[in-house]
C-alpha cells in the first residue's frame, strides 16, 4: 500500500500543476484585453521602493491650549509607490479641458511645457477622473505620506519650533519670522519650466521646487491635554494639505460665487499637482504571466 502510494505521488504533483496551468491559461484567456493607447503621451512615472520613514504628521496640534508642532512617527511604505515624474502640464490640462472633463482656468499658462497652476482641488480631481478613463488605469492625488515618501531627501519638515512648556510668546514669534525669512529667501523668482529643479534620488523631477503640489488629505486639528494625551480629533475636507518648499493647508476652492463661502475665489498661481497609479492586477502577477496577456 505504501508503496502504491509513493509512486502515485509524481503522477498526482504533475496533474494538479497541469489543472493549475490550465485554470490560469483559462483566466488569461478569459482576460478582457486592454482599451487601446490614447492619442496623447502617457505620463512619465517612477516607482519609489517600499520604505520606513520617520514622518511629521500632517495637522494641526495643541496641547492645554497652545499650539504645539505635530509629531514625528514612524511611517511604514509597504507596496511600492508609481508617481508621475513631473507636474501636470499646462498641455496636459488643455487636452482634459477640450474634452470637456475639466473646467477652463481662469489664467491658463502662456506655454504648454510649464506646470498647470492655479488648479482647484476640484480640477485636480477632474483630471485624475478624465486620465483614468481615458488610460483605463486609476490616477489619484497621492495622501501627504505618499508625497512625502515620493519626495524622499527634498521633503522639508515643517516644525515650527513650538515649545508647549514655553510661556513666552516671543519665543515663538522668533522661531515664525526665522522659519518664513528662510522660505522666502528660498522661494525667489524661478523658472518654472518642466525639469527646471531636476531629480530627487527616486527620479522625481521638481519636487518641493516653486509650485506647490495638492494632496488628498484632509485638514486635521488634534487637541492634546497637559500630559500629551490626545483627548479630541476633528477633520475637515473643505481644506487639504498642500505640499512644495513646506507644507501648508488650503482651501479647495469653487469658481461659483452664488454658493458663497470662503472657498470662492482663484488658486493661487503657484499650485499645481501631480498624480499617482495605483498599481492594478495585472501590475501584481509575475513578468512572465504578464506576457502572456492580452496587449
Amino acid at each position: 500500500m505504501a508503496t502504491t502510494l509513493r509512486l502515485s505521488l509524481p503522477g498526482l504533483t504533475t496533474s494538479l500543476g497541469l489543472l493549475f496551468l490550465a485554470g490560469a491559461a483559462a483566466l488569461l484567456l478569459a482576460a478582457p484585453a486592454r482599451r487601446p493607447a490614447p492619442a496623447f503621451p502617457l505620463p512619465q512615472t517612477t516607482i519609489v521602493p517600499p520604505a520606513t520613514l520617520v514622518h511629521r504628521l500632517d495637522g494641526e496640534y495643541s496641547r492645554a491650549g497652545r499650539p504645539i508642532d505635530a509629531p514625528r512617527v514612524t511611517v511604514k511604505i509597504g507596496a511600492p509607490l508609481e508617481i508621475m515624474r513631473y507636474q501636470v502640464t499646462a498641455a496636459d490640462y488643455a487636452r482634459c479641458v477640450a474634452a470637456g472633463a475639466c473646467k477652463r482656468l481662469d489664467s491658463p499658462a502662456p506655454r504648454g511645457d510649464l506646470p498647470v497652476t492655479g488648479v482647484s482641488h476640484t480640477d485636480a480631481t477632474d483630471y485624475a477622473a478624465w486620465l483614468s478613463r481615458e488610460t483605463g488605469a486609476v490616477w489619484r492625488l497621492p495622501s501627504d505620506r505618499e508625497w512625502a515618501h515620493a519626495a524622499g531627501s527634498r521633503f522639508v519638515d515643517d516644525a515650527r519650533g513650538f515649545d508647549p512648556d514655553a510661556t513666552n510668546p516671543a519665543q515663538r514669534w522668533l522661531a515664525d519670522y526665522e522659519r518664513e525669512a528662510n522660505r522666502k529667501a528660498a522661494s525667489d523668482p524661478a523658472p518654472r519650466t518642466i525639469g527646471s529643479f531636476g531629480a530627487n534620488e527616486h527620479g522625481v523631477h521638481d519636487i518641493a521646487g516653486n509650485v506647490w503640489e495638492w494632496t488628498r488629505t484632509c485638514l486635521r486639528r488634534v487637541t492634546q491635554d497637559a500630559a500629551g494625551t490626545t483627548i479630541g480629533e476633528t477633520g475637515n475636507c473643505g481644506i487639504y494639505v498642500v505640499e512644495g518648499q513646506h507644507r501648508a493647508m488650503m482651501t479647495f476652492f469653487i469658481r461659483n460665487p452664488k454658493s458663497g463661502g470662503c472657498s470662492v475665489g482663484t488658486p493661487p498661481d503657484n499650485l499645481g499637482f501631480r498624480l499617482v497609479r495605483e498599481q492594478s492586477w495585472r501590475d501584481r502577477l509575475p513578468e512572465g504571466l504578464r506576457r502572456l496577456l492580452p496587449a
